[in-house]
């Protein structure tokens, strides 16, 4: 089973990173190279424990469906999502978030089996986990440009 770790730094308070990583609108706007819309279950806003989303998305030229079911979750520090229905054989994503002072240390443990047996791990080897991983570090660098926007003011206008 591939594993795909990845690091990454936010400068932004952990509670914020969190809800970034769990917006189901920040995953749509950090995936729009391929297409991807949530098209059942939680569909908008922030997923919680025990919901699920469907993902429709277009992965090498095919029109694909996936649903995830969040299996675990620990705010802000930690959730998981798993797949339920889709192409893998199986996946579960694990979302780690650090405090360290006012910024956070976004980790992700991706693991997945492809399916089709040998296929599947010549896939592994030859593509597909380098795919998957230049996925999940563009979602990454997307959550973290959203984190570290500077925020307007609070208290409406304040322009004369």
């Amino acid at each position: 089973m591939p594993i795909i770790e990845l690091a990454t730094h936010i400068n932004a308070p952990i509670a914020k990173c969190f809800d970034l990583a769990r917006s189901i609108d920040m995953h749509v706007d950090s995936m729009q190279q391929s297409g991807e819309t949530a098209v059942g279950g939680r569909v908008s806003g922030l997923i919680l424990l025990g919901e699920s989303v469907t993902w429709r998305a277009k992965h090498f030229g095919v029109w694909q469906t996936l649903t995830s079911k969040v299996t675990e979750m620990e705010y802000p520090n930690y959730f998981t999502d798993e797949m339920v229905k889709g192409a893998f054989k199986a996946f579960r994503h694990e979302h780690y978030f650090y405090a360290i002072g006012n910024q956070t240390l976004m980790k992700d443990v991706f693991m997945f089996d492809a399916p089709l047996g040998f296929l599947g791990i010549l896939a592994n080897f030859l593509f597909l986990k380098n795919y998957m991983r230049k996925l999940l570090a563009q979602r990454n660098l997307e959550v973290k440009k959203a984190a570290e926007a500077p925020q307007p003011p609070e208290g409406g206008d304040l322009s004369v």
